[in-house]
């Protein structure tokens, strides 16, 4: 999931106190004005999703849920259950720093420095991308595929980022061992400490290496969620995206398909007889990449969705 920063050879935010008394411009009170009440969870979270509301956030009540929550390092039903909850002073103002960066646009799993992903947890760091839920649709369409989990599959994870497909694979594949590929030092190091935070170290190496250079083998399963974003868009990203996401990751050349071009011999030459590959694709990308992959001799055996119907990735397989 990133292919960023090569190996290695060799706004912080205005305080905001939800007892302050004092208006701030694009800061409205949720009607909520006295300080005592504003130290308990309930109107405190009604006085950051009206914040959040004004600033043009949606889903502004669940976003506050969720800022409270990682705020004070609480599950967010402890956070909807316990509404009278009081909030001490250094509570108050861990929780208007976060919100000072996220009006900033910077998303929460990134103050936080983690992501749940097929219902496990993995860190972040500025080499990973993060994430998102239609990525599972990868990790779906594998098992789908491979409905024996108990065989000894070969995996390649190409561009690993986090490692989080590599490992939620493995977390479903006992039996099954796999190594992580990516350009990024930082990107393998976090990868590593998902690995043993999982308990999965035994089973994944993670690998500094241009895609496939210098790697050979027979894989079973072979992954890949390249940078697919076309260069020129890349000033058109949400800033959430924009900001915080390494470019690298992101950038997929003039007409966002570069990274097929590579992938496409790579996976011929590393997939087995009768493996499977897996590739991420971007909205509208679909038919293109396909043709890009077939030329290597990868024939296409499925298209899956995501769950907004999006053409999200190819099976393939060689001819």
């Amino acid at each position: 999931m990133s292919q960023g920063t090569a190996c290695r050879n060799g706004t912080a935010g205005v305080s905001h106190t939800f007892a302050d008394q004092t208006e701030r411009p694009g800061r409205p009170r949720s009607g909520h004005g006295r300080g005592e009440d504003i130290a308990t969870l309930g109107p405190a979270i009604a006085d950051i999703a009206a914040t959040l509301a004004a600033a043009g956030f949606d889903e502004p009540r669940r976003r506050a849920r969720r800022l409270v929550a990682a705020a004070l390092g609480v599950s967010e039903t402890e956070v909807f259950a316990y509404p009278e909850r009081k909030l001490g002073p250094a509570e108050r103002d861990q929780t208007a720093a976060m919100l000072d960066r996220v009006l900033a646009r910077e998303p929460l799993t990134r103050i936080v420095g983690r992501r749940e992903f097929w219902g496990l947890e993995f860190s972040l760091s500025p080499d990973t991308l993060d994430p998102r839920p239609e990525t599972e649709t990868v990790v779906e369409a594998v098992l789908a595929r491979r409905p024996d989990r108990r065989q000894p599959y070969r995996i390649l994870d190409f561009g690993t980022g986090s490692g989080c497909l590599l490992l939620s694979l493995l977390s479903e594949l006992p039996n099954a061992v796999g190594t992580g590929v990516d350009l990024s030092e930082g990107a393998l190091d976090t990868a590593r400490r998902n690995a043993a935070a999982l308990g999965l170290a035994g089973r994944a190496r993670f690998v500094c290496a241009n895609w496939g250079e210098g790697l050979s083998g027979d894989c079973d399963v072979i992954l890949a969620n390249p940078p697919y974003i076309a260069s020129v868009e890349l000033g058109r990203l949400m800033p959430e995206v924009a900001r915080y996401e390494p470019r690298l990751a992101l950038d997929g050349g003039i007409d966002g398909l570069r990274a097929y071009r590579a992938l496409a011999l790579e996976t011929a030459r590393m997939l087995a007889p009768h493996g499977i590959a897996v590739v991420e694709v971007g909205a509208g990308q679909a038919a293109d990449a396909t043709a890009i992959l077939g030329e290597a001799g990868l024939a296409l055996r499925a298209v899956r969705h995501d769950l907004s119907g999006v053409d999200r990735c190819l099976v393939l397989g060689l001819d």
